[in-house]
């Protein structure tokens, strides 16, 4: 029973957050929203577990459809970037900013980037394509998801400075037409570079957010040295290029890791 005690501290973690948030707000959404993130979540570690092949593209398509149909297009929140600088920018706790407080800022301090490997609708969308693993050495143009980082602050920025009239209807065409932009973008990058994960590794600005923290997270996976024959498996199956054979924080592209766990699945010898 010990192998399903992840899960389930997944679900205690999230089912804590869920009341907390309710209780703080006085708004049963939170409840629903978190209990239904955890659940999701939970299910997918539960599957992969249970060597379900597909688990977390469950939990992907679980969480982000509801993100992104849900919250971004039903209910009208911005859940990219661009809103999470709004309501920075008007001084409210709630929406994208509760949002990217626990799944982008100070949650990859327990989960690294488990936000890009289970519940980014972009990601779930680019991961159906046909390269998920890199054809390819990883280019040097990381440089380039600062320049949209910057873009999407200095957008909402320019919004406030000018005073722009009708505001949230504004971030809500802003949200799908980003969506469009990053999913275009996402789709030519993996073509041109035969990479699912091009998008994830030079344009995402939310990187910027997940990157530094992600250098300290708890969860983490580590290689069991006495078992590893050095085939060089997992460095090949790895969608982020991680070199998971090394064990330090300062492993080759260490933060970029999103616990898809393929490393895990395709080691002949269970070393991982």
């Amino acid at each position: 029973m010990k192998q399903y005690l992840l899960p389930v501290m997944i679900l205690a973690i999230f089912g804590t957050l869920a009341v907390v948030l309710w209780q703080a707000m006085d708004n049963l959404f939170y409840l629903f929203n978190f209990l239904y993130i955890g659940i999701s979540i939970a299910l997918g570690i539960f599957l992969f577990l249970r060597n379900y092949k597909h688990a977390r593209r469950i939990t992907q398509l679980l969480v982000g459809l509801y993100m992104l149909i849900y919250l971004g297009l039903a209910s009208g929140e911005n859940m990219q970037i661009e809103g999470f600088w709004y309501y920075l920018f008007t001084g409210v706790f709630e929406a994208a900013t509760i949002h990217y407080a626990v799944a982008k800022i100070f949650g990859p301090l327990l989960f690294g980037r488990g936000w890009c490997g289970y519940a980014c609708w972009t990601a779930m969308a680019l991961d159906f394509l046909p390269y998920k693993v890199p054809a390819a050495p990883r280019k040097r143009l990381g440089w380039i998801r600062y320049l949209t980082f910057a873009a999407s602050f200095l957008f909402v920025a320019a919004l406030f400075l000018a005073q722009a009239g009708n505001i949230e209807r504004i971030m809500f065409w802003a949200f799908i037409i980003g969506n469009v932009l990053y999913y275009a973008s996402g789709i030519l990058l993996a073509f041109a570079f035969q990479d699912n994960r091009a998008f994830c590794k030079y344009i995402c600005p939310i990187t910027v957010f997940l990157k530094p923290m992600s250098y300290f997270s708890l969860l983490r996976v580590t290689c069991d040295k006495s078992k590893c024959v050095s085939c060089g498996k997992c460095k090949r199956i790895c969608p982020m290029d991680v070199d998971m054979t090394d064990n330090s924080r300062n492993r080759k592209n260490g933060t970029e890791c999103i616990l898809c766990f393929e490393c895990a699945r395709n080691c002949p010898k269970d070393a991982l």
